[in-house]
């Protein structure tokens, strides 16, 4: 029995190291790269100053990575023979952005820390949070140590990304699928206080839908004519390039630009988390933090698995 129970103990400790050493820490970087999430953060600066509307794009980047198979990465892959690129799946088409500065991001890391050390999963992630800092929101710790995906899936992204079309049960059960609950799908949602979308993605609420606030829809049909114009920008809330509240306060006033967004305040089990953001803003960065934080916990490739790549476009080669 002494014998069975210290073996027990064996396989108790062994497994508690594992998960340990294979958890995502904030401090992952601390001993082999100090100097990492500075570099980061110094690039990410310098490319919203030059351009706002880049914090969200890099924001969303990072969304669209972790809710197709993990925050891995997989988004940045170009197409290959063996590669179909998430970039081409319908949500992602000539809609996503920000990959040269990944890129450059890339390089200013690996140039500080002497070798490819800093995945650029990890690197999605933090720039995110710097983002969001750079456009006057919260920060949070971002936990580090995910590794890069070798794959990628254009279907799984066409299924798995949320549509700016959804209800509000479609959504719910899109946010579960990925492990986070209707809280966490309120505040991640709430990302859309900065940024802008294009025409076609918002042109059947501005005209047929029958919650939306006349005068709003008034000015999208100025922006984005029943046809044509399909790559016009209509801001996401009122101010654009400020982390604020002001997409909460456009939900309580029938101006949400997407139906997935009005689909927040509609009649349903969502409307009083929407009223609370509106009316207290500590509430909504404090959600969004913790939410932030769960999002980039979903499937990370840690310890063996996965790669760091040399190049975010492309898996390395081994030959």
């Amino acid at each position: 029995m002494a014998c069975r129970g210290h073996i027990l103990l064996q396989i108790f400790v062994l497994s508690t190291l594992a998960t340990t050493a294979f958890s995502l820490s904030p401090h992952f970087y601390a001993n082999t790269c100090p100097e990492a999430l500075p570099t980061i953060k110094k690039v990410v600066e310098a490319a919203v100053y030059k351009e706002r509307r880049m914090g969200a794009s890099l924001l969303r980047l990072h969304f669209h990575d972790c809710f197709v198979n993990g925050c891995d990465a997989s988004i940045l892959l170009d197409p290959t023979p063996t590669i179909d690129s998430e970039k081409f799946a319908s949500p992602n088409n000539n809609s996503v952005r920000g990959f040269e500065v990944i890129d450059q991001i890339k390089a200013e890391v690996d140039k500080v820390c002497g070798s490819s050390v800093v995945s650029c999963a990890d690197i999605l992630a933090v720039a995110a949070r710097d983002s969001v800092v750079a456009l006057g929101g919260p920060s949070w710790k971002v936990r580090l140590g995910r590794r890069d995906s070798t794959t990628a899936s254009r279907t799984q992204a066409n299924d798995d990304l949320p549509s700016p079309l959804m209800d509000l049960p479609a959504l719910l059960n899109n946010f579960k699928n990925q492990g986070l609950n209707e809280r966490d799908l309120v505040a991640l949602s709430g990302g859309h206080t900065i940024g802008f979308a294009q025409c076609f993605t918002f042109r059947n609420r501005t005209y047929n839908a029958t919650n939306i606030n006349p005068l709003f829809a008034q000015l999208l049909r100025a922006i984005c004519p029943p046809t044509g114009g399909d790559s016009n920008l209509a801001p996401l809330d009122p101010t654009p390039a400020n982390f604020d509240t002001g997409y909460f306060n456009n939900l309580v006033m029938q101006s949400g630009l997407f139906v997935s967004d009005q689909a927040l305040f509609n009649g349903g089990s969502t409307d009083e988390l929407v009223k609370t953001y509106s009316l207290y803003p500590e509430a909504f960065w404090n959600d969004f933090a913790k939410s932030m934080i769960k999002m980039g916990n979903i499937k990370p490739l840690t310890g063996n698995r996965g790669e760091i790549r040399v190049n975010c476009r492309m898996v390395n080669s081994y030959t």
